[in-house]
């Protein structure tokens, strides 16, 4: 079996699909006001942020109101027979950037015997970033009697021949339509379409001859194949598989390999589309001795051929060449540095994206700027694979608004 499959979707029949859907839970935590202006626009219509809880309102009094309502909210939803249901479908999706290009995906399911978020997983499925164990928690009470669910977490694969989603969007055309519409608070254009039947069992033909190769291009790296790799919602899909592994543990030796709890609904897209980028996250630490610790990385951390890093302090730059025997990738080898460097010595580290940002904050006193290259789409897989998992705030897969929104649903029930 597939470790991901076509599923039985829910999708909703309501007068506004703008209304609808909403970003995911984990965007604008720091921006209570935008939730505030979501659920004003989407106030006496059915919506999804009726059935989720923002980040945002963790820790507030609104957390406990909303948490209470949501499982009632599914429920009540489908009493009302708001959704239709598409059995054994997937869902082919493109959705427009702020810089105009489209972005492929498809909506399906994933096995979560398949998937194993510890630091070191050989499972087929495995998380790119460490996992916070305190942030499953909160999420599972959501959850664990949550009838249905609602997915923002989007999947990862390796497809460089681009055999998996490309002959889908060639044969859109004879699809059925599923939605397009202009999603709310500036995340731009999305269509869906129906993808069952012929087209649904071709894909499944392609995926298992992707997921029986994929692993040939990475030969020595742990020896053991990854399928796919968690892009977005780490921690929503290991809550699902938190609560699945829960499930297992309530019901010893009943066999619960059909149970909809073993699944997650997800959306598939690949590293390679040139509409996916990898943005890369520079490293300033401040207070701190700056050439103290250039000398300490230059001489624990570097070597001849290695990494390309440039470095900023005030109006002084240079460039330090990071042992690529340390890591497969520059940001690794400086993450682990700073991390030890830190314990020891005195210095905050901030994580930035914009490169002249970094610049003009390595001018202040007793700071440093390392400006990391952007990773390439094939050190993703090799990353992983070889070192277990990716150093914290290693890349930026686009912007907040870039998101996926809440639209398609499974029950889980």
């Amino acid at each position: 079996m597939n470790a991901f499959l076509p599923a039985d979707i829910l999708f909703p029949e309501v007068e506004s699909m703008e209304k609808w859907a909403v970003i995911a839970c984990d965007q604008f935590t720091s921006d209570p006001a935008y939730w505030d202006r979501v659920r004003k626009n989407a106030e006496g219509a059915p919506s999804t942020i009726n059935l989720i809880l923002p980040e945002a309102e963790l820790g507030t009094e609104k957390e406990a109101e909303h948490t209470a309502l949501i499982n009632a909210t599914m429920a009540d939803y489908l009493k009302k027979n708001i959704f239709k249901t598409y059995p054994n479908a997937l869902v082919y999706i493109e959705r427009t950037l702020e810089n105009g290009s489209v972005r492929p995906g498809l909506v399906g399911m994933v096995d979560l015997d398949a998937y194993d978020f510890s630091t070191g997983s050989t499972s087929a499925i495995r998380a790119t970033e460490r996992t916070v164990i305190e942030r499953i928690p909160p999420r599972m009470r959501v959850r664990r009697d949550a009838p249905i669910e609602l997915p923002h977490i989007l999947m990862l694969c390796d497809d460089h021949d681009k055999v998996l989603i490309e002959p889908i969007a060639k044969n859109k055309d004879k699809l059925t339509k599923l939605y397009d519409f202009e999603l709310m608070e500036g995340g731009n254009h999305i269509v869906g379409y129906l993808v069952d039947g012929a087209e649904a069992e071709a894909f499944n033909a392609r995926l298992s001859e992707y997921s029986a190769n994929v692993g040939k291009k990475y030969e020595g790296l742990n020896g053991v194949p990854m399928v796919f790799a968690v892009g977005d919602g780490n921690h929503s899909l290991a809550t699902a598989k938190s609560c699945y592994e829960e499930l297992k543990a309530q019901h010893p030796g009943e066999d619960l390999s059909n149970h909809p709890a073993r699944f997650a609904l997800v959306e598939l897209e690949s590293i390679h589309d040139d509409a996916q980028v990898f943005e890369p996250i520079h490293r300033v630490i401040v207070k701190c001795d700056p050439k103290a610790l250039l000398a300490a990385l230059e001489k624990e951390a570097c070597a001849e051929g290695g990494f390309e890093v440039k470095w900023y302090i005030g109006e002084e730059s240079g460039t330090v060449y990071l042992d690529k025997a340390k890591s497969q990738l520059a940001v690794g080898v400086l993450q682990g540095f700073l991390d030890a460097y830190l314990k020891e010595n005195e210095g905050e580290i901030d994580y930035i994206h914009d490169d002249d940002a970094l610049i003009g904050l390595a001018k202040q006193d007793n700071a440093i700027g390392f400006l990391l290259p952007a990773m390439e789409k094939s050190q993703l897989f090799r990353g992983v694979i070889a070192d277990g998992i990716l150093p914290r705030k290693t890349f930026s897969m686009g912007h907040s608004r870039e998101k996926r929104y809440y639209l398609e649903g499974r029950k889980i029930k």
